[in-house]
């Protein structure tokens, strides 16, 4: 019998080396400049196009799939969950719509329609004016402003009081945000809800607590997160409210929440499993591997067997930071990795690397997993073993805290890694900033 085929868009290799366990054959779509040689062997055919180009990528979609039928379109990169649905409905396969992709993509599109459909409701506004940005703050208190789109915490600021108001506003400006919203600063636990869909019945896998210290980038994440049977009960309908109201029939999908006083609110949501090796501490715990699981549903495979596993144990990673500068030395590994139950110890940065300032998840500078008994002994556990790693920096000329560079923008961060948020969107300029409110309703 044939083996099903699918089309992975943008993955890295050990990703789409798990296409394996589903018997199923690789289709491959990259950017050329994300290009990694050794991912040649787990594909039977490759393009090189920058998927982001629309019409290329739908080109190239419909001739991969007139040579030999595309079964289904897998991505785990955010970059390409908007093209991904859209080819989905060109080819008019089974999969996750354009509609769908973009109702989680778009964070002001997913907030309107959760308020408007009662789903937690959150006060929030699109690209409003100073004024109006000020006006929000003074009725509803703390507040976030963040991209309508994007992940990784790019972007993302926080408005404490309306005294912060005028410098957010000039940073706004300054880091040509682009489209951007501001909702009512959430207080409380920050969770993420990993779950898998199939034919619109949705399971949830696991629940992950995160740790930020009070910031906006992500520093640590524990799996099973530790909640009462009543607190998992409203996350759980919480998430599957939403996931129905967008429509997600398949596939996984990594839902943040925060645990208010009033019950779960969703923060954001996305149509692939979560980031920051949280799939690797559900698998350790729960057994369960999403990314595999997403390959069976192309495959002749049951992606799921409908329930949650025991847990076995729990799992936390802790990421590694340092003081901006050019690092002059990397200690503490080795002491790390003899910590009990440490499982991985990765340090990203070496001698004569620069860490920028901590402006998203991309900017830390390594990570330790642990596998330990319970909750709170891993986070221990990890937190002693991230403490090991010492990670010396030194100034270096041309920072731009030092006055000597230019200051970032969006778009330089994002310059590197050769990605946009949106698009389908035609470049009209930075002037969101100045843009008339739209209320999230």
């Amino acid at each position: 019998m044939a083996r099903d085929r699918v089309l992975v868009i943008g993955d890295s290799t050990r990703l789409i080396s798990k296409a394996k366990s589903a018997d199923v054959s690789v289709a491959y779509m990259q950017k050329a400049s994300q290009f990694d040689p050794s991912v040649i062997s787990q594909c039977q055919q490759l393009v090189l196009v920058d998927y982001q180009h629309v019409p290329s990528a739908a080109v190239m979609a419909k001739a991969l799939h007139e040579i030999e039928p595309i079964a289904r379109i897998v991505t785990q990169t955010e970059a390409a969950q908007l093209v991904a649905g859209h080819l989905t409905d060109l080819l008019g396969i089974r999969g996750t719509s354009e509609r769908t992709a973009r109702l989680l993509h778009d964070k002001s599109a997913m907030r309107a329609l959760l308020n408007e459909q009662g789903i937690g409701f959150v006060p929030c506004e699109v690209n409003p004016t100073h004024e109006v940005l000020r006006q929000f703050v003074v009725a509803h208190g703390a507040a976030i402003v963040k991209p309508t789109m994007g992940s990784g915490s790019l972007g993302v600021r926080r408005i404490n009081s309306v005294e912060d108001v005028d410098e957010v506003w000039s940073w706004c400006q300054s880091f040509e945000l682009g489209d951007f919203q501001v909702e009512k600063l959430l207080v409380g636990p920050e969770l993420s809800v990993e779950s898998f869909s199939e034919s619109g019945r949705h399971t949830i896998i696991a629940l992950t607590a995160k740790d930020t210290e009070g910031g906006t980038v992500e520093l640590g994440h524990v799996v099973p997160a530790p909640v009462s049977g009543a607190e998992f009960a409203e996350i759980r309908e919480l998430t599957v409210r939403l996931l129905d109201a967008v429509g997600l029939d398949d596939g996984p999908s990594h839902t943040e929440v925060i645990l208010t006083a009033e019950g779960p609110r969703v923060i954001e949501s996305h149509t692939r499993r979560g980031g920051d090796r949280i799939n690797d501490l559900v698998k350790m715990v729960y057994g369960v591997d999403m990314e595999e699981a997403t390959y069976r549903l192309a495959g002749q495979g049951v992606p799921l067997d409908g329930h949650l596993h025991p847990a076995d144990g729990a799992a936390a990673i802790r990421f590694l930071t340092a003081v901006p500068g050019a690092v002059s030395s990397v200690t503490g590994v080795e002491a790390a990795q003899a910590v009990d139950g440490v499982v991985e110890v990765v340090v990203s940065v070496g001698v004569g690397s620069v860490v920028p300032e901590l402006r998203w998840s991309d900017d830390r500078c390594g990570y330790v997993i642990v596998h330990a008994e319970d909750a709170e002994s891993a986070v221990r556990l990890a937190r002693r073993a991230a403490g090991h790693v010492a990670i010396t920096t030194e100034p270096v000329a041309g920072d731009p805290a030092s006055g000597t560079a230019a200051p970032d923008t969006l778009s330089s961060i994002l310059r590197p890694y050769d990605e946009v948020f949106d698009p389908f969107q035609v470049a009209t300029g930075t002037g969101a900033c100045s843009a008339v409110a739209e209320p999230c309703r």
